[in-house]
């Protein structure tokens, strides 16, 4: 069964699905099952992936990692992804661009997740 906001790739062609809605179904790509995205919260080795949450005055930064990522072709951060009282904002990431997001918000519960191409699915502590 999935839950709201679960993420799943597949292992075959590379698609990333988020889900919207919650159901008893298996999610299938390319013949196989798609394999569910576990949200990592503490970084493992050398590179940093945990996203760190500041607020500016009336924005909100959200950048990865103490150390910025690596943002190369074969590996980069894909999205940020801000969680503010219940709402959810994503900033998307190409190859060359800073491993970091802005978002204008003002709200007490925050929360951040970052999908790393190599690495998984991350979020804030």
């Amino acid at each position: 069964m999935t839950k709201m906001k679960e993420v799943y790739k597949c292992e075959v062609c590379g698609n990333i699905v988020e889900v919207l809605h919650t159901g008893v179904g298996v999610l299938i790509c390319c013949g196989k099952p798609m394999v569910k995205q576990d949200e990592k919260t503490q970084d493992q080795g050398m590179e940093k992936h945990v996203p760190v949450i500041s607020k500016e005055e009336d924005k909100v930064v959200v950048k990865i990692g103490d150390v910025p990522h690596p943002m190369e072709e074969k590996h980069f951060i894909e999205w940020i992804e801000l969680t503010i009282d219940g709402v959810s904002r994503k900033k998307f990431l190409s190859a060359g661009d800073e491993p970091r997001a802005e978002f204008c918000a003002c709200g007490t519960k925050l929360s951040a997740r970052t999908y790393c191409n190599v690495h998984g699915l991350w979020k804030s502590a």
